[in-house]
């Protein structure tokens, strides 16, 4: 009998997490990344929910949270499934079945984590706010929840790059893909520029967070 596929939604955090320490890449960085988009959007969630605000931003930003923490876990699923197939295409014979398999699985790949990276980036303004406003008393929750989105961020971004560099093998040069692939090879900067926007705020309220290291 095959054993049933570790999904975000479907299994424990102890199951899902022995699946990803397996090595077969499904689940593997991607779905990784999604998970860390879930993590963060859960803690902008349960500090939203402990902020008070007469306009009701924070309940707004909780919504929002509340719908990215599942979409993210779909994600991740979603993209532990795109590495399986990615993983199929390298084990084939060599020849031009194999490359047409690469490119389709690649490209596939690189868009499954460019729009998790897109998500993440959409998360930063809703956790800058709750930096700013939110509860003051949970502000290392918010460094934490910032930490868990850079990781997500990241990772959609290395993922994609990977992913478009991967199309080398199939004799195209990166030239080449920049070319064909003109949108997803902007995701990679725009992700670069999202990392270096949550290092900036992060570092604007660690010395709340952390105070030790002031001292």
């Amino acid at each position: 009998m095959e054993k049933a596929e570790a999904t975000t939604q479907e299994s424990t955090v102890e199951e899902w997490t022995r699946a990803l320490a397996e090595s077969t890449g499904s689940p593997g960085g991607g779905a990784g990344t999604g998970l860390m988009l879930a993590v963060a959007a859960s803690l902008t969630s349960m500090v939203a929910g402990y902020s008070e605000d007469d306009g009701g931003q924070p309940a707004e930003i909780r919504t929002r949270a509340q719908t990215l923490r599942r979409e993210a876990l779909q994600l991740a699923d979603d993209d532990a499934s795109a590495s399986k197939a990615f993983g199929a295409a390298f084990r084939l014979d060599p020849g031009p079945e194999r490359d047409e398999a690469i490119r389709r699985a690649s490209v596939d790949a690189a868009k499954a984590s460019a729009v998790l990276g897109e998500r993440a980036i959409q998360a930063i303004d809703d956790l800058a706010w709750l930096a700013t406003h939110g509860n003051r008393a949970l502000v290392a929750d918010v460094v934490v929840a910032f930490g868990a989105l850079r990781a997500a961020v990241a990772g959609a971004r290395t993922n994609v790059s990977f992913d478009l560099g991967s199309l080398r093998s199939t004799g195209d040069s990166l030239d080449t893909v920049r070319q064909q692939q003109p949108d997803l090879w902007a995701a990679v900067q725009k992700l670069n520029g999202a990392m270096d926007r949550i290092d900036a705020l992060t570092a604007g309220i660690d010395h709340r967070a952390a105070p030790t290291d002031a001292a």
